[in-house]
Order: C-alpha cells, then sequence, then structure tokens
C-alpha cells in the first residue's frame, strides 16, 4: 500500500524522530537516554528490529499460522535502500511468535521491494509449482509509479520463496491505484477469486492457476478515502445465517469516519458482491487498526469454524508513521494489535455486524490476576495499583450520571492519563492528556455510538506500553489508538462525572508472552 509516498516515507534516518514531538517535561518524568529504557510491548506482536507495517492474511501450514508482514531491514540507515520484504514469525496460539526472518526478499529481481499482497496454500497443484506449495501474490511497483501483481512461491512450507519470473501475472491496465490482492479459493466453482484495492473500487478477478487473471467486476465505494488491503470472506452467525463480508482498510477522517477497517454484509455469487447497506460499518472506531487482515480460525485438528475469523491490524497511522520512541529506545518501529475472534451477530433492528474479541489464548499467557471486586466512585477514585501493561476488564452500572471510566497510565501527579469510557451517548478512548502522535491535535478522542438508557456498560482494555485497546459490551465497538505514555506514568484511576457508579468485578490482568 501507499505505492506512490513509500520511498519517500523510508528515505533518511529515522532515529530521533519522536523526539521533536515530545513535549516538554520534568526531567524525572522524561526517558533518560536511547536504549535506557524500553517502549516494546509486554504482549503485543512487536517487529524483532528496524521496521514493519501492513500485516499479510496468515495462513495454517503444519499446526502452526504462518504470519508474513512488511518489512524494512534499511529503514534507520534510509537514503537508498529503501522498501520492504516479507517477513515471517509462526505461532501455534497467535500470542506467542517465533522470528523465522525474511521469506519473500526484496530487490533480487528488477521489480525492486514487495509490498502487500495475500499468501494461499495450493493444495491441488493448480500453479505447477507442486501440491502444497505456497503462492503468494503482491503488489511491486518497478518505477515507483506503475503498480502490478507479482507470484513467488515456496516448497519448502513457507520459509522461502521464489520468483515466478520478472513478469506481473496481472499487469496494471493504466490506473494509478492497483495493489494489496487478496486472493481465496472458491471451491463450489473450482476457481481461485482475487479482490484488488483500485482507489474507490475493489475489483473481483477469477483464475484457474493462479498465473492469469481475468476481471469480472467490482464494488465501487467513494467517501471513505482510496481504498486499501481489501479483504472478502464469508462467515456464520450463531443463528445460521451466513454472510459475505468486504472489508478494506479506508481514511474516512475527513468525512468525520474511523480511518481503520470499513466492511460491508451482503451476498457474493462468486463474480459480484451485493451489500446488504450502502454505508460501510467499522471494524474499529480508534486512530490506529490499519491495513488488517483477517484469516480462518483453525481448530486442532486443522478443521476451519465457519462461525469464527480472526483479525489483526497495524497499530500506526501513515499521518505520524515516524513518530514513535521505540526507534530511539528499542531500535524498532511496528507494532500490531492484538488478534481477535470476529463473530457474526445479529442487531436488534436485524441487521448483521461483526463483534470483536481479544483471541481466547490470551488468557493461557495470565501471569498475575488482581481481583478489585465491586467499587462504588463518585468523583475521582484512584487505585492502589501500578502498571504499564495489563488488561483492565468491569462492568459499569448506574442509576444517573454523564459518564464514567478510567483514567490509565496515570502520571504520579495525575496531569497525564487516558481516558476510557463512557459520556452521555457515546464511548470515547481519549489520549489527549498524555503523551501521543497526533501533533495536529485534531485525532486525540474516538467515538463510538452508545445507549445511555442502558445504565450499564461492559469494558475490556487491553494496555501496553505504547497502545490502548477498548472493547465495549460485546464488542461491536472496538477502538485502537497508539499512546507514549512516560514509563513512570504506571498509575489507574476511575471516574464518574455528575453521578455515582459501582465497577463491578473489577478484574485486572497481566501476562508474560515468551
Amino acid at each position: 500500500m501507499r505505492g506512490i509516498s513509500r520511498r519517500a516515507l523510508f528515505a533518511g534516518s529515522a532515529v530521533g524522530a519522536v523526539t521533536a514531538m515530545l513535549p516538554s517535561s520534568p526531567a524525572a518524568a522524561r526517558p533518560k537516554s536511547a536504549r535506557s529504557v524500553s517502549y516494546r510491548a509486554e504482549y503485543h506482536f512487536t517487529v524483532p528490529d528496524q521496521w514493519k507495517n501492513d500485516p499479510q492474511r496468515p495462513v495454517w501450514i503444519d499446526g502452526e499460522y504462518h504470519y508474513y508482514y512488511l518489512y524494512n531491514a534499511d529503514y534507520v540507515a534510509g537514503g537508498t535502500a529503501t522498501g520492504t520484504a516479507w517477513r515471517l514469525a509462526t505461532s501455534a496460539d497467535l500470542v506467542s511468535f517465533t522470528d523465522r526472518g525474511i521469506a519473500v526478499p526484496k530487490d533480487t529481481t528488477p521489480n525492486g521491494d514487495v509490498w502487500s499482497g495475500s499468501a494461499v496454500i495450493d493444495s491441488d497443484n493448480m500453479a505447477g509449482f507442486g501440491a502444497g506449495a505456497v503462492i503468494v501474490i503482491a503488489t511491486m511497483s518497478p518505477d515507483d509509479v506503475t503498480q502490478a501483481q507479482y507470484l513467488y512461491y515456496s516448497t519448502d512450507g513457507g520459509r522461502t520463496f521464489t520468483p515466478h519470473g520478472t513478469a506481473p501475472v496481472l499487469p496494471n491496465p493504466g490506473v494509478r491505484d492497483f495493489r494489496d490482492p487478496k486472493v481465496i479459493r472458491d471451491e463450489e466453482r473450482g476457481r481461485w477469486v482475487m479482490t484488488l484495492a483500485e482507489n474507490d473500487k475493489v475489483g473481483f478477478y477469477h483464475s484457474t492457476d493462479l498465473k492469469s487473471w481475468t476481471y469480472v467486476s467490482g464494488f465501487i465505494r467513494g467517501g471513505i478515502g482510496v481504498l486499501e488491503c481489501p479483504d472478502l470472506f464469508r462467515i456464520t452467525a450463531g443463528d445460521g445465517t451466513a454472510k459475505w463480508v468486504v472489508g478494506v482498510s479506508a481514511n474516512g477522517k475527513g468525512s468525520g469516519l474511523p480511518n481503520t477497517y470499513a466492511y460491508w454484509t451482503g451476498s457474493f455469487d462468486g463474480t459480484t458482491f451485493t451489500a446488504d447497506a450502502a454505508d460501510p460499518q467499522w471494524l474499529d472506531h480508534g486512530w490506529d487498526w490499519y491495513a488488517a487482515v483477517t484469516f480462518e480460525k483453525h481448530r486442532s485438528d486443522g478443521s476451519v469454524d465457519p462461525s469464527v475469523r480472526y483479525a489483526m491490524g497495524w497499530l500506526n497511522n501513515w499521518d505520524y508513521a515516524n513518530i514513535t520512541p521505540t526507534i530511539d529506545s528499542d531500535g524498532f518501529n511496528g507494532t500490531d494489535s492484538i488478534v481477535r475472534e470476529i463473530t457474526l451477530r445479529r442487531s436488534s433492528t436485524g441487521a448483521y455486524y461483526l463483534a470483536s474479541q481479544p483471541v481466547g489464548a490470551l488468557d493461557e499467557h495470565v501471569s498475575r490476576t488482581v481481583q478489585l471486586g465491586d467499587l462504588e466512585v463518585s468523583g475521582t477514585r484512584v487505585l492502589d495499583y501500578q502498571g504499564t501493561a495489563y488488561e483492565l476488564t468491569c462492568e459499569i452500572a448506574w442509576d444517573q450520571l454523564t459518564g464514567a471510566g478510567f483514567q490509565l497510565r496515570r502520571s504520579p501527579d495525575g496531569s497525564r492519563h487516558v481516558d476510557a469510557g463512557i459520556y452521555r451517548d457515546y464511548a470515547f478512548l481519549n489520549r489527549r492528556p498524555t503523551v501521543n502522535p497526533d501533533a495536529s491535535g485534531r485525532w486525540q478522542e474516538s467515538r463510538s455510538p452508545f445507549d445511555p438508557a442502558a445504565r450499564t456498560v461492559r469494558l475490556r482494555i487491553l494496555v501496553d506500553r505504547t497502545s490502548v485497546e477498548m472493547f465495549v459490551d460485546d464488542g461491536r465497538y472496538v477502538h485502537s489508538s497508539e499512546v507514549f505514555p512516560y514509563l513512570t506514568d504506571t498509575g489507574l484511576a476511575l471516574f464518574t462525572i455528575d453521578g455515582t457508579a459501582v465497577f463491578r468485578n473489577t478484574v485486572i490482568r497481566e501476562f508474560t508472552v515468551s
């Protein structure tokens, strides 16, 4: 994605990029010096070094998820050595990952570096590289302007890939935006289906061999910026209803919408997608859940669960991609969201939507649990807890008030914190009172609808060293945002506005991930 600006983005040294955005503060509150402290996340996936951006849809091979992502080994050096390769990490539970190094290298052909795409397992040898070969189709741009789709293949279980010549398997038809291929298998019709990002359109293509592609239709939606990283999948709700979903990463900020993952439920006949409604829903309402991918959930025996799909996104934003303290403290820039379990639900109006919860395997990595029970709050109540990385869950109940929630990563003097909760008719995540990457000041508080008549809300909040992810009620609404609190800001407080509330069954869990 972002082919036009990619080389400009990576050019030059990134070290020290965060210095300009950090406000002045007492010496005791600021990180002392480069590499003397760590901002690396405790339980979120982070790149080992240098740079990462787009996740690539993981595939299931020999009992493990193979997770590829865009990686630039020359990020800090900058200069002419720019662009991304595909790096690989494997995981059995999608919480703990093992680095496997570069899988799809860059600059080994005249086409240069490798951008976003997707990997598939060619079980029936349709492409001719052998049964079980792993096929990657990804965007490349030899002149950094013209985008086309190229094929790589692996015969060693997805560890290393070889280019299939230097010609594209899907050439550019003469358009500027033509990227991020996502390929799925249409077993019913015996062919492959590709979705492709083409400015305000998701293009659909067919192939029988993964090498030759034919355009068949397009799904056009404007008003939310250039569409990127398209997605297409089928999922079954608890009531037995199956829906097809088209998703895209899109920047809807200009229209007062999120700039994360927009999606439409509907039907797909193998060629054309028909949406249930014109307007998209959003899988995240925060500022930093971009280039997200969804992928199949495999049971322990390898079979696919049709009622659950996994999802993960890049915890960053192209508006401020280089601004992070991690490059100075730890030598890397790149963190992902927690992997989520996505389910299809039906609302009270009859419409279907996707609900999110953190991956269940997170429970297996709990290292400490703090049971705080029921806490009555009127105003602000500072808790006797300190931490930089944890999960907080509770149900807030009240008779009458204007707002309630948490002050996360609170400074010792109470002047800095991240606020999360509800206010009148919306849920919110507000990073304005702490250090964060948005120098403009415009993208500080994210909001999603909330019915105050409910007089109760369930919150599940994942806090890590540079991020907060808030899941509201059943997870229909989620807010994910980057934050850069000083490492001395470890406090936690509860608050209410214009009333009293009980924070029921308040539980804090900490995690250890090897």
